[in-house]
């Protein structure tokens, strides 16, 4: 299964996305309000500058306590991101993801943000794939 399958399938193919000066207790707020676990960071809304994870903001409030809140996120986020296309496989990304230990992966293409892809997401797909390839065997074997 490819990336842009995944992409399909989700229920809702927004990515939100924040400005590098917003600060850390701001972006808790919009990961709260709209209850997903991480921001990319982006001047334009377009090319991804970073990504910005609950556990990012959690770790330098344990670093740093209520202080970091007023801290822009620019100082906090992952710079150097892992991203990946349409094209790659299911399988390439859940290995990326489990190496790298993130659970977030940007999808870029021409330098341009398309979507975002979560560890849940590929997990649910190869799980789909996995029950599909059962049901063909189990088809072959009965004579279906």
């Amino acid at each position: 299964m490819l990336v842009s399958h995944i992409l399909k399938s989700k229920a809702d193919e927004t990515v939100v996305t924040a400005l590098p000066s917003i600060t850390i207790a701001q972006a808790a707020q919009m990961l709260s309000e709209r209850r997903i676990g991480t921001l990319i960071i982006s001047r334009d809304g377009r090319a991804p500058d970073g990504i910005l994870s609950e556990r990012d903001v959690v770790r330098r409030l344990g670093e740093a306590g209520p202080a970091a809140l007023d801290e822009p996120v620019v100082d906090v986020m992952t710079s150097k991101l892992i991203t990946c296309t349409r094209d790659v496989r299911a399988d390439t990304v859940l290995q990326q993801m489990t190496e790298g230990r993130f659970r977030h992966m940007p999808v870029v293409e021409d330098g341009a943000l398309v979507g975002l892809i979560s560890l849940g997401d590929v997990v649910k797909a190869r799980l789909a794939e996995l029950a599909m390839h059962k049901d063909a065997l189990e088809g072959m074997i009965m004579g279906n």
